[in-house]
C-alpha cells in the first residue's frame, strides 16, 4: 500500500473505517466506529454474484460502498476467503478459481478509483475479537479459532496479526484436523457434545503444546452453544466463546485497514 493511497489527514481525525466481508453467499458492509467497534451504520447485504469471478465481485463491492457514498478520505478494508499475501489470493474457498494469483487490492480498486486494505476472512475476525471482542485488553499470545464447515484459525502476539495461519489443517494421528473436530464432523457424524469435545481436546492440545497461548477464543455459529462444550474441555489456557459473532469480519476490515492507513500517512 503507498503513502498516498488515503488523503493524508491527521491520524487523530480518523475516527470511522468502512468494512467490507466477502462471503460464497453474501457480500457485506458496513461503517464502523473504531473507538467502539459498533457499526456506525446499519450493515448492507448484497448476494455473491456466480459465477464470483473478480469483475463480478468488484463490480458488487462498488455498488456496496455507493449504498454508504463511503467519502474518500475513509479506510476501506475487505476480508476474502483466501491465503492472502500482500494483497494477493493465493487460494479460492466459495469464489470462482481465477481469483488465484490475483491481486484482490488492485482488482478492488480499481474498480473504486480508491486504495483499499485486503486481509484473510478469519484473520479480520481474529483481529476482531483481539480488539473489541472476547479477547480485548489480553496480552500476550491469542489463538482464535473459527469451528464450521472448516477449522479457521488466527494468532495475534501482542496486538500484532500473524497472517494466514492456517492450523485447521494441521495434520494429528495422521490425518486433517479439520476433517475430524470441525463442527461440521460432528452435524456429518451425528456426534454427542461429548464425543465432539474428545476431539476438540485432542485438537487444542496439540495447538497449545505448540503455541503456549495466553487465551483461546473459539468462534463460529458454534459459539453460541459454547456451555455445552467448552466446560468439557481441559487446557492450561482459558477458553472462551467469540463476542462479536457475525460482525467481526466487518469489524476486523475495518480496523486493519485503518491501521494500515495510518502506517503509511506516518511512513
Amino acid at each position: 500500500m503507498s503513502p498516498d493511497t488515503f488523503s493524508p489527514s491527521p491520524l487523530a481525525a480518523v475516527t470511522t473505517a468502512f468494512g467490507v466481508d466477502i462471503g460464497g453467499s453474501g457480500i457485506k458492509g458496513a461503517p464502523v466506529d473504531l473507538a467502539t467497534g459498533q457499526f456506525a451504520a446499519e450493515r448492507v447485504r448484497i448476494p455473491t454474484p456466480q459465477p464470483a469471478t473478480p469483475a463480478a465481485v468488484a463490480q458488487t463491492v462498488k455498488e456496496l460502498l455507493e449504498t454508504f457514498e463511503v467519502p474518500e478520505t475513509m479506510p476501506v478494508g475487505v476480508t476474502f476467503p483466501a491465503v492472502v499475501h500482500h494483497g494477493v489470493a493465493r487460494s479460492a474457498a466459495n469464489v470462482d478459481d481465477t481469483w488465484i494469483g490475483t491481486n484482490i487490492e488492485d482488482v478492488l480498486g480499481q474498480s473504486l478509483g480508491r486504495g483499499i486494505h485486503a486481509v484473510n476472512d478469519a484473520d479480520a475476525a481474529g483481529y476482531a475479537e483481539v480488539r473489541y471482542g472476547a479477547a480485548a485488553g489480553t496480552r500476550g499470545v491469542v489463538l482464535v479459532v473459527t469451528l464450521g464447515t472448516g477449522i479457521g484459525t488466527t494468532l495475534i502476539a501482542d496486538g500484532r496479526l500473524v497472517p494466514n495461519f492456517e492450523l485447521g489443517h494441521l495434520e494429528i494421528d495422521g490425518v486433517d484436523a479439520e476433517t475430524r473436530a470441525a463442527e461440521s464432523a460432528r452435524e456429518r457424524e451425528d456426534l454427542s457434545w461429548e464425543e465432539w469435545a474428545l476431539r476438540l481436546q485432542r485438537y487444542f492440545g496439540v495447538l497449545e503444546d505448540l503455541l503456549w497461548p495466553d487465551l483461546i477464543v473459539v468462534g463460529g455459529g458454534v459459539s453460541k452453544h459454547a456451555d455445552k462444550f467448552l466446560p468439557l474441555l481441559h487446557l492450561r489456557a482459558p477458553i472462551v466463546p467469540a463476542r462479536l459473532l457475525n460482525a467481526a469480519g466487518i469489524v476486523g476490515a475495518a480496523a486493519l485497514a485503518a491501521r494500515a492507513a495510518q502506517k503509511a500517512w506516518t511512513a
